[in-house]
């Protein structure tokens, strides 16, 4: 068991958890929690995201978005281009 105080934190109050309980719980700094009161405890929980979690959603809207830029750079025509054989 650990001990902490809680502290000012701008307009806000904190508590400073030790490294070894953050390991215990599988998280590290920056790690977003999901706060509970449970009969006058606080109970914090991780939350746990899954890794790539809307990667797929998120490759087919780049992949849109770079194919209308190709199909908009199409349109443009520089002269003399119609003379050109590829």
């Amino acid at each position: 068991m650990a001990q902490t105080a809680l502290r000012k934190m701008g307009n806000s109050t904190g508590m400073i958890l030790p490294k070894s309980i953050l390991g215990e719980i599988g998280v590290t700094t920056g790690a977003t929690m999901d706060l509970k009161v449970e009969d006058g405890r606080l109970i914090v929980t991780p939350i746990r995201v899954e890794l790539r979690a809307g990667w797929e959603a998120g490759a087919a809207e780049v992949a849109a978005v770079e194919d209308k830029e190709a199909a908009d750079w199409l349109g443009f025509a520089n002269e003399g281009d119609a003379d050109l054989t590829w």
